[in-house]
C-alpha cells in the first residue's frame, strides 16, 4: 500500500493536496515521479527542527530497533506503528490482546536511548484498507492547516492519525499546543485529539527562533514528514 504522506510531503500545499484527494479517491499509485531538491530541502528542514541533528538520527534508530523487536513478540497480523521525536515513543495501531499490547511496550522501553513511551494501541481487529486511507488523508489536511497558520512552525509538530484519532508530538510552547489542537479539531473527519507534547518555556523558544522570517520561509516552501 502506498504510504500517501510521502506523497503529501514531497511538494508544496496546493499540488500535495490535490494528489492526496485524488490518490484516496481513486487507485493509490507510487508517487515515485514526485521529486524536489532533495539535499537542500533536508537540510533546510533539519536545520529548522526543534531537535538536534543527533536526537534526529536518534529518533530514527529507536523507531527501526523498535519494529526489530515488538513484531518479534506480537502476531503478525497485528499493526504497530512507531513515531519516535526527542526520543519519545508514541505506539498507536491495533493488537489481537492486552498481553500483545504490554508485550509491545515493553519491548520498546528495553530499546537504547527511549526516554518514554505513550502506549495508544487498541485491542481490536486490524484496521481495513478504507480507514487507513481515511487517516492519512486526515493526517494531510491536519499538516496542510498547521502550514497555514503563521503563529505555528510545522517542522515543531509531528501528526500521526489511528481511527480518526489525531495524536500532536513535538517540542512546543503552551500558545503553539492550544493554537496547533484548536485547528487539528476543525478539520473534517477528525474525532479526537490527542496532545503528547514536550513543552518549552517561552524563553527556549525564542532561543530556538534566533532567525524566524528564515525559519518561517523554510517551514512554509516545503513539508516533510519528519
Amino acid at each position: 500500500m502506498i504510504d500517501l504522506n510521502r506523497c503529501l510531503v514531497a511538494m508544496r500545499r496546493p499540488v500535495a493536496l490535490a494528489l492526496l484527494c485524488g490518490a484516496a479517491a481513486l487507485t493509490l499509485q507510487g508517487c515515485a515521479g514526485v521529486v524536489i531538491g532533495g539535499a537542500a530541502v533536508v537540510g533546510s528542514l533539519a536545520a529548522t527542527d526543534r531537535r538536534t541533528i543527533g536526537t534526529q538520527a536518534d529518533d530514527k534508530a529507536i523507531a527501526f530497533k523498535g519494529d526489530q523487536r515488538i513484531y518479534s513478540v506480537i502476531a503478525p497480523s497485528d499493526n504497530v506503528k512507531i513515531t519516535s521525536f526527542n526520543r519519545r515513543v508514541l505506539l498507536t495501531g491495533e493488537v489481537r490482546d492486552e498481553n500483545s499490547r504490554m508485550a509491545a511496550e515493553r519491548e520498546m522501553r528495553a530499546v537504547e536511548g527511549v526516554r518514554e513511551v505513550i502506549n495508544e494501541l487498541a485491542v481490536s481487529g486490524t484496521a481495513g484498507f478504507g480507514s487507513r486511507s481515511n487517516d492519512t488523508l486526515i493526517t494531510g489536511k491536519v499538516k496542510a492547516s498547521l502550514l497555514d497558520e503563521k503563529g505555528l512552525y510545522i517542522n515543531a509538530i509531528k501528526v500521526v492519525t489511528e481511527r480518526g484519532v489525531v495524536y500532536m508530538m513535538g517540542r512546543v510552547t503552551q500558545r503553539e499546543a492550544d493554537l496547533a489542537t484548536q485547528i487539528a479539531r476543525g478539520v473534517g473527519g477528525v474525532q479526537k485529539v490527542v496532545r503528547v507534547f514536550e513543552y518549552i518555556s517561552d524563553e527556549e523558544y525564542n532561543s530556538l527562533s534566533n532567525t524566524p522570517d528564515t525559519q518561517k520561509k523554510a517551514d512554509r516552501d516545503s513539508q516533510l514528514d519528519h
